[in-house]
């Protein structure tokens, strides 16, 4: 075990259970300690980073290509930010980026009615950019099926 982010850390999003994930552009990598597991959401497979990560398939303005994909890399990184530093990014850290925040805060007990205005205020105002990715944040398939319990996919 590494370590959660800082304290000020650019782009930091705390989630109600008190873990902390970073979003950000994916060519903007503040200064400071790397992540340590990252989701990168984008069109094209990146050019890997030094650290553990996952990628999703994900053209700009749209939805993941493989939601069941999605859903694993986001279990992921929800499991491991209880003691890792985990970033998501995508190419402009606004829409991809802040709709995965909004899911990843749905899973930590964030209604999913209010995920779009949590990632707002905690990460960046302009997060989540369309509506299909608004919609998205609520699927009961993607997300709903995994509340928390004792650990994350029991019933609570």
């Amino acid at each position: 075990m590494s370590g959660a982010w800082e304290d000020g850390t650019p782009g930091l999003l705390t989630l109600p259970s008190g873990r902390r994930v970073r979003g950000r552009a994916w060519r903007d990598v503040p200064p400071g300690p790397p992540p340590e597991f990252g989701v990168y959401l984008l069109g094209r497979s990146p050019d890997p980073p030094p650290w553990e990560h996952r990628w999703v398939r994900w053209r700009d303005f749209s939805l993941p290509a493989d939601p069941t994909g999605f859903r694993a890399a986001l279990t992921e990184a929800w499991e491991r930010s209880a003691t890792e530093r985990v970033d998501f990014a995508c190419r402009g850290g606004i829409g991809r980026t802040g709709t995965a925040l909004a899911c990843l805060a749905v899973l930590d007990g964030v209604p999913d009615a209010e995920a779009v205005a949590f990632v707002r205020a905690g990460y960046r105002a302009q997060a989540v950019e369309t509506r299909a990715q608004a919609a998205f944040i609520k699927d009961p398939v993607l997300l709903r099926p995994r509340k928390l319990g004792p650990s994350l996919g029991t019933e609570p």
